[in-house]
């Protein structure tokens, strides 16, 4: 197993409210035809919808499963989505559903969401407005030997449970459900830092969709972005490398599609995937 400087990350509270959805003065969301639809989309409690379930199909645009929470003050929100990260753990301290316990996993970008699952007997007993606080630990996360990979929004635990191994060469290998090339990553690109968010894998490409197993992507799933590189931005950077989580549905919007929150990159090759259909945080964090 390779190292990390585990005991070194300081663990810190972040803290956020349920936020109901919202629109805008139009209910519409136009599709890539054109063609305006009305769809449930971000925020608030989803109740069916939960990681390890299918993230295409849905009735839906940007679907966020579980719980989606913010933060009204913008300082106070900024800090939540940067210092939260994937499979840490949160517990409702306020309502009917008072000390249940979840997991991050993961954050959305846009509307500035931190997203969090929990059993379905707890989101019954949740509301919006419900105080959520997460022990954010992660952030300043390096492997050993491998300090050129920059490591973001990972719980140091879940880290471990990547099935993550050194080969004879000094790369990292790494379970993958797929690898999507640069040219599909679109909503997001650009972006200061890829330690906050997402960005979108595009699936306005049908035969795309089916060539890479888009269509078969769940929420959860671990996935590589080929020549995309993370380590101070979103950019493409061919040779690059960097490892990431799907956390939100596909959408119609034209450019945008499932959303990856991002967990390694590095600017060179030295992050190889090993396809593995298991590779997927509901099943590493056992839920």
């Amino acid at each position: 197993m390779v190292k990390i400087n585990k005991d070194k990350l300081v663990i810190q509270s972040v803290h956020g409210k349920i936020h109901s959805p919202m629109m805008g003065n139009s209910p519409y969301r136009i599709n890539t035809e054109g063609i305006g639809e009305i769809l449930p989309g971000t925020g608030g409690i989803t109740y069916n919808v939960k990681v390890g379930d299918s993230c295409i199909g849905w009735a839906g645009d940007h679907v966020e499963p579980g719980v989606s929470i913010r933060n009204e003050d913008t300082a106070e929100n900024k800090a939540l989505m940067v210092l939260s990260c994937v499979g840490n753990e949160a517990r409702v301290t306020s309502g009917d559903a008072k000390g249940a316990k979840g997991y991050v996993t993961g954050m959305h970008g846009g509307i500035e969401h931190v997203l969090i699952y929990f059993k379905e007997e707890d989101l019954e007993k949740m509301a919006v407005n419900d105080n959520i606080l997460i022990k954010a630990w992660g952030q300043g996360m390096k492997i050993e030997g491998h300090e050129d990979i920059v490591c973001m929004n990972i719980d140091p635990n879940l880290f471990e449970k990547l099935g993550i191994k050194e080969n004879n060469k000094g790369e990292l290998e790494i379970p993958v459900v797929t690898e999507i090339p640069a040219y599909l990553m679109g909503s997001g690109i650009g972006s200061a830092t890829g330690f906050s968010g997402d960005y979108d894998i595009m699936t306005g490409d049908k035969d795309a969709v089916k060539e890479f197993g888009i269509d078969k992507l769940r929420f959860g799933d671990i996935v590589l972005l080929r020549d995309c590189d993370n380590t101070y931005g979103r950019q493409y950077l061919k040779g690059s490398v960097t490892i990431g989580v799907i956390v939100h549905s596909d959408c119609i919007l034209a450019g945008h599609g499932p959303g990856v929150t991002t967990l390694l990159s590095c600017k060179t090759s030295k992050i190889k995937g090993i396809i593995s259909e298991n590779a997927n945080i509901a099943d590493y964090l056992e839920i």
